[in-house]
């Protein structure tokens, strides 16, 4: 109580004061770009995605455009220690996302290297992707994929210096007769989707990939 009242949670974007739960108010919510993709259609990000691997279905909720609601959003999430944000960010995709008749078996999110896990002390895609699964009773997977290679965060990486993170992903034990769900946060290369995607499909026994992003880069 005396925590709210010395630092009452505010909008991200307009500094309005907020239920605590919350991230941005119902204003600035309507600023957000939303991509309103349909997971079993196709969308600009499955066309993205299709020249890098075989994607048997993509969904992102936002589109990730510079200086945008959904860029500060997401920059909170990983650099600013406000790893509770997965959650909201989980609700949206929530309401949006419907699996239809393309529910996967399975869910792996793209993991960082341990240095940088315990450099910045959690990974941005755990409460995010373990609330998809609650919600949708789909079973995840945390270690499946493990980072072999330490690198700076991809938003601080050039265009040329992204490209050289092939091989920097393995699969930890070999999958069968399922369709995977791989989450990470921003599409924007599609080089670590493509590297993962082919660890992936290169290791295991008639596996499909799908994709699922909190953003998409425009």
């Amino acid at each position: 109580m005396i925590f709210d009242f010395l630092f009452p949670n505010r909008c991200l974007d307009c500094n309005q004061l907020i239920d605590k739960r919350e991230i941005v108010c119902e204003i600035c919510k309507d600023k957000i770009h939303f991509s309103h993709h349909r997971f079993s259609e196709n969308n600009g990000l499955k066309e993205k995605a299709s020249l890098l691997f075989p994607v048997e279905n993509a969904f992102s909720l936002m589109l990730y455009e510079k200086e945008s609601l959904a860029q500060k959003i997401i920059q909170q999430l990983k650099y600013n220690h406000r790893e509770k944000i997965g959650k909201n960010i989980a609700e949206w995709t929530i309401e949006k996302l419907n699996f239809e008749d393309k529910k996967p078996d399975l869910i792996a999110t793209v993991p960082l290297h341990p240095k940088k896990l315990k450099q910045r002390g959690y990974n941005q895609l755990h409460i995010f992707a373990n609330e998809l699964s609650k919600h949708f009773q789909i079973p995840i997977s945390h270690s499946l994929l493990q980072r072999t290679k330490h690198s700076k965060a991809q938003a601080k990486k050039d265009q040329h210096e992204r490209l050289k993170t092939k091989n920097a992903y393995q699969l930890t034990e070999k999958i069968r007769d399922k369709h995977l769900l791989l989450i990470d946060d921003v599409y924007t290369t599609g080089n670590t989707s493509s590297n993962i995607a082919w660890e992936i499909i290169n290791n295991s026994d008639n596996v499909k990939v799908s994709l699922l992003v909190m953003a998409m880069d425009v």
